[in-house]
């Protein structure tokens, strides 16, 4: 059965190759896009392949040898065979576990929203470091980030920020981190040096291709006005922050980032289709206000996914059940064992 798949994915691969040459398929932008990303996805498998393949034409050549009556070939082919056997094993494992079904939403680019909840300036305090944490986690990997729109405190700390992160794979290194990251610790500001426990929301929204998504302009009432926060005089003298709202679903979504009123346009909707496409592949799983409310909560201490103890350098995951220590590490962008840890459970 592994065999049949492999040399059907073989077949396509080279029915793919040939498409690619067809000028007619050159000259179609969207084809052409569809085609290289295919090619792209099969080929780990078809290289794979085609090591299992060198390696059965190996252990066939070995037992030939056993067929003979050169006992001293023999033993040295036994040896061999043993050793190719186990190699083929491997890659038997191997080639099921890149046969599996993926998600196929992993790959996509997307935005990440993250809020403070409860604990005031502790909670914004936090957002901040949790934002620093993801970027320098996506930095690790290759992908790039950029901020959306932003709401900083006086004192540092983030209220909210919507930044997006672009490459190959990214929804599948950040899809496990949506949910509401509970945080105990001293505050800096707490003179009587009392643990504080604060509450962040965090939501993973894929990035649609502008096909997957589409709005009519006449459900849309955007408006203009003053932005506010950082920026000098400049907040001050131009409308340029961009508020829309999306009619039929009453989304709304605000943009005062960019001094240029069209590029907080542009930002303000990106994140409106993100959300819409939210939306969408929520109600395909027939539980769209469950799916939300269980990715973003209402940031209420109750409803937490992971906890960050400083005082015990521990940090709990409720989903897996299981801890890990030195939380400044993490906090630096070191996710990559609790993130390796829920690809291979695969629970979200």
């Amino acid at each position: 059965m592994l065999k049949k798949r492999l040399k059907s994915i073989n077949e396509e691969y080279c029915e793919i190759e040939k498409m690619l040459a067809d000028p007619a398929v050159i000259s179609n932008t969207q084809k052409l896009k569809d085609l290289s990303k295919r090619r792209k996805e099969i080929f780990p498998v078809l290289d794979k392949f085609h090591q299992y393949e060198k390696i059965e034409k190996e252990i066939s050549s070995i037992e030939t040898i056993l067929k003979t009556d050169d006992s001293e070939m023999i033993k040295l082919a036994k040896s061999e065979l043993s050793e190719l056997e186990t190699k083929r094993t491997k890659i038997e494992g191997e080639l099921e576990e890149l046969l599996k079904p993926k998600d196929p939403f992993n790959k996509k680019d997307i935005i990440i929203e993250i809020r403070g909840a409860a604990g005031g300036d502790e909670s914004a305090l936090f957002a901040s470091e949790l934002y620093r944490m993801y970027t320098r986690y996506a930095q690790t990997k290759g992908f790039k980030t950029e901020v959306l729109d932003a709401n900083y405190t006086g004192i540092g700390g983030l209220k909210e920020i919507i930044f997006t992160v672009e490459g190959n794979g990214a929804y599948g290194f950040f899809k496990y981190e949506s949910g509401t990251h509970r945080v105990q610790r001293v505050p800096k500001t707490e003179a009587s040096g009392r643990v504080h426990t604060s509450t962040v929301t965090v939501a993973v929204l894929v990035e649609p291709e502008d096909v997957e998504v589409e709005i009519n302009p006449n459900d849309l009432r955007i408006d203009t006005y003053r932005a506010s926060g950082a920026g000098g005089q400049h907040v001050n003298k131009t409308s340029s922050a961009i508020r829309i709202t999306h009619i039929p679903t009453n989304i709304v979504v605000a943009c005062q980032d960019e001094r240029s009123q069209l590029k907080n346009k542009l930002k303000a909707m990106k994140i409106l289709k993100a959300r819409l496409f939210d939306m969408i592949k929520s109600q395909q799983q027939q539980k769209i206000a469950q799916d939300r409310r269980k990715q973003v909560g209402t940031g209420d201490r109750s409803e937490k996914i992971r906890t960050y103890n400083f005082p015990q350098d521990r940090i709990t995951d409720h989903r897996l059940n299981e801890n890990w220590h030195n939380i400044q590490t993490i906090l630096d962008g070191g996710l990559d064992d609790i993130v390796d840890r829920f690809k291979k459970e695969e629970l979200l």
